[in-house]
């Protein structure tokens, strides 16, 4: 459906992250190696980054494919930060298009991605909209599964849940009234938080960093598969499951 990538650690460039691996998001928009739905991500794409101190994440987001944005190598060239969050899209039929419906979304200093679907959707969750504002169902960014699940999550977090308690009470939930693939990524300045539902992802850690994205960027020996659950990593690199069912 879509690939998408998370990074914590020193500050790198863009371009070091995204386009310059032998195999990096950028690639898989046309060729990637491990996506089990769908062929290729050339339905938009978005890049998310904290630049310090401003705790509000930029973005940068199109609704044509990444090789097709004359402008992203040099912006990728000259941004560097230590927190990002990227995703290329494959848009599920019948779904929202334009650059509002490209991952990251964002709200209250986090960056989301959704690599997935949900079977039968709107229909499928209409249950699950009632436990979520009406005003923040007006204000979804896009008319997309993947905005109406980070919208879910924000309305638990507000009733006081943590990040990666939302992410696994939200899957469990959706799980049990649809046909559903939720890989999600979610992550602040200092903080990843995964889900692996139905679809690839693994994870590098390394000296003060860690990547984890729906499949390798390159063929470094310290990648490793991701169990199913949802994991939080923080900048030292550790992680720590949670159940995510």
């Amino acid at each position: 459906m879509c690939r998408h990538l998370a990074y914590l650690g020193p500050r790198k460039s863009l371009r070091e992250l995204l386009i310059d691996p032998p195999h990096s998001l950028y690639r898989q928009s046309w060729e990637p190696r491990r996506q089990r739905h769908g062929v290729v991500n050339a339905d938009g794409f978005g890049v998310g980054w904290f630049a310090e101190p401003d705790p509000v994440p930029a973005r940068y987001r199109q609704a044509g494919p990444i090789w097709a944005d004359p402008s992203f190598p040099d912006i990728a060239r000259v941004t560097r930060s230590g927190a990002v969050l990227a995703a290329v899209r494959d848009a599920t039929t019948g779904s929202a298009t334009g650059a509002e419906a490209a991952a990251p979304y964002s709200g209250s200093g986090w960056l989301f991605s959704h690599n997935g679907s949900i079977g039968g959707y709107p229909g499928s969750v209409a249950k699950l909209a009632e436990s979520v504002p009406a005003a923040d169902l007006l204000a979804l960014e896009s008319r997309t599964d993947s905005a109406f699940l980070w919208a879910l999550i924000q309305a638990r977090v507000r009733e006081g849940a943590v990040m990666a308690e939302a992410v696994a009470s939200v899957i469990a939930d959706v799980a049990a009234v649809a046909d559903a693939r939720l890989n999600l990524l979610l992550m602040n300045d200092t903080t990843i938080v995964a889900s692996v539902f139905g679809d690839t992802l693994s994870a590098l850690i390394g000296d003060g960093f860690v990547a984890v994205g729906s499949e390798p960027y390159d063929d470094a020996p310290g990648w490793a598969d991701v169990a199913e659950g949802v994991h939080t990593w923080r900048t030292e690199g550790r992680p720590e499951p949670v159940e995510g069912r």
